[in-house]
């Protein structure tokens, strides 16, 4: 991390559930801080709120010594796992290798058993655990800046624990009080989980500062915590059963009226190695990859290189990586290239021209694609030569020169959790759905200016719709790990009208059950935990 030095911790009694590997309790190196020394030197907690930071980006302290035991420590990083379950189980993306539970995601066929389930189910407790820890030991040993430390970590919380309930619905539930390793944690429901990260939010917010001070994307701001208010009122009625798209609309006008922020003038910017804010006015909060410190197949690393190849992609061109590259496994399914390419304005209503490998008569300066063997993918497990290449991230800086902290084998380019745009479109959503249509255009086409480069590409109310909003968010987020969240509160992720390529296992897609808009409780967990309750039909 950037405003941190990232020191080995060893947290006080992390055991809980199947979350966690059992963690020695001598210190082998030097470096490694115990809890009971924590109050020695107020440098430790400012160490220890770093590695929180870092339990999302990274699979530990260096490699071949992850927080999680696992046989890939890449597989068990939040930002990989995250990604996987958020876009390979959707139109955006569908992976070729061969791994244990891939297929399974390509087609929405998961199981309790599926890997990657208990990977991001697993980070995302161990990151709640580590913050429940923080903040009793700030609390014992006291700092300066203790509300603030405090703030930042309660904010990462909440965080994971939205992810939690968007993906599994009903989480292991535990705070500080419940305190580290004492017992088997309780199960939160759903809605008492959402409830307690809105009144989190709101408590913390005032104590955070604005994005001013911290003057790096990488550290929560009170415009972060106001995004993710937001976020979660914009699922509210997935996750509660009530809509509440006024909180919607009052969280994102905070984060724009607050001024802090602008659409960067080039949509690139975001998923370059200098996307960091203020570098790019547009991000608010992000997952930091620096090339040197944050060193893994993983995050935007593992991004670029799973959608590269040697073949339809030049590698030198674009995404900067020369070491370990073209994994030749995510590309994007046809369906989706019908909603970022309008092909009956790009080609005049003809058939994609072959020729045209890169679309580049695609008037949208969102379209980030490659042509690749055939356009549409003969099997689940077909070679990544077939689809539709997406080649959104980049390793390289904007201008394409290279970053100062640049490795070979891993980007320096930050993972976008919160950035602009998505205030304009989520407020756009709401104002739709409480029937204001004319606040609506007026968010989505100060985001389609950008894109288009002038007003050619604006919409009237007319063109307004579920779908269009929907294929527009796909638009703007592709490859950002929204996707399926967003087709679940449009009702489209398993037994909607829109059915993809391979969805359901069946070439043309078909509609699925719709228990899979909620992934299931890993089977490790449930049988560890005896107080955990699988979510229904698994």
């Amino acid at each position: 991390m950037k405003k941190y030095i990232i020191f080995s911790v060893l947290l006080s009694a992390l055991m809980f559930s199947s979350c966690v590997k059992d963690l020695d309790v001598t210190p082998n190196d030097p470096n490694r801080i115990l809890s009971g020394s924590l109050g020695n030197d107020t440098l430790y907690l400012e160490q220890v709120l770093a590695k929180i930071y870092a339990s999302f980006s990274i699979s530990g302290q260096w490699g071949g010594n992850p927080d999680i035991a696992a046989g890939d420590e890449n597989f068990f990083t939040t930002v990989r796992a995250l990604w996987n379950l958020q876009e390979i189980t959707t139109d955006e993306a569908i992976c070729a290798w061969g791994d244990v539970g891939i297929a399974d995601l390509n087609t929405q066929s998961w199981t309790p058993a599926n890997p990657f389930l208990t990977a991001l189910y697993q980070r995302l407790s161990i990151s709640v655990t580590y913050v429940n820890d923080f903040i009793n030991q700030v609390d014992a040993n006291g700092h300066p800046s203790a509300d603030l430390f405090k703030a930042e970590a309660r904010f990462l919380r909440a965080l994971a624990y939205y992810w939690q309930i968007d993906l599994f619905g009903n989480p292991p539930f535990t705070t500080e009080a419940n305190g580290v390793g004492l017992d088997a944690p309780e199960q939160g429901t759903r809605v008492e989980v959402y409830n307690y990260i809105v009144d989190e939010l709101n408590e913390i917010i005032p104590l955070l500062p604005s994005a001013a001070q911290v003057q790096h994307s990488s550290q929560a701001s009170k415009e972060a915590a106001q995004m993710l208010l937001a976020r979660l009122y914009l699922n509210a009625e997935v996750f509660t059963g009530t809509a509440n798209w006024n909180g919607v609309i009052d969280a994102c006008d905070a984060v724009i009226a607050g001024g802090a922020f602008d659409l960067a003038a080039d949509y690139r910017q975001n998923f370059t190695a200098d996307n960091n804010y203020p570098v790019n006015p547009e991000m608010i909060f992000a997952i930091e990859y620096d090339g040197v410190n944050t060193q893994g197949y993983v995050g935007t690393t593992f991004i670029i290189e799973s959608s590269s190849d040697a073949v339809y992609v030049r590698a030198e061109d674009y995404h900067g990586l020369t070491a370990n590259t073209n994994w030749n496994g995510n590309r994007a399914r046809i369906n989706f290239m019908d909603i970022l390419v309008d092909t009956l304005t790009t080609y005049g209503g003809n058939p994609i021209d072959a020729n045209d490998l890169e679309f580049t008569q695609a008037a949208d300066g969102r379209v980030y694609l490659k042509q690749k063997r055939s356009l549409k993918i003969p099997s689940p497990t077909a070679s990544g030569d077939y689809g539709i290449g997406v080649y959104k991230f980049t390793a390289r800086n904007l201008n394409g020169t290279l970053p100062a902290t640049y490795n070979a084998a891993f980007a320096c380019t930050d993972f976008p959790v919160f950035r602009l745009a998505d205030a304009y479109l989520m407020r756009a959503e709401a104002a739709w759905r409480n029937g204001d249509a004319a606040s609506a255009v007026a968010d989505i086409n100060m985001v389609r200016r950008r894109a288009y480069g002038d007003d050619s590409g604006n919409i009237t109310a007319g063109d307004l719709d579920a779908m269009f909003l929907l294929d527009e968010r796909g638009r703007e987020f592709y490859y950002e790990a929204q996707r399926r969240t967003d087709l679940v509160r449009f009702g489209q992720f398993t037994d909607g009208t829109y059915h993809w390529e391979w969805k359901g296992n069946d070439q043309n897609g078909v509609a699925t059950s719709a228990h899979l808009d909620l992934f299931p409780i890993p089977a490790d967990e449930i049988a560890a935990n005896p107080k955990i309750k699988q979510n229904d039909n698994y």
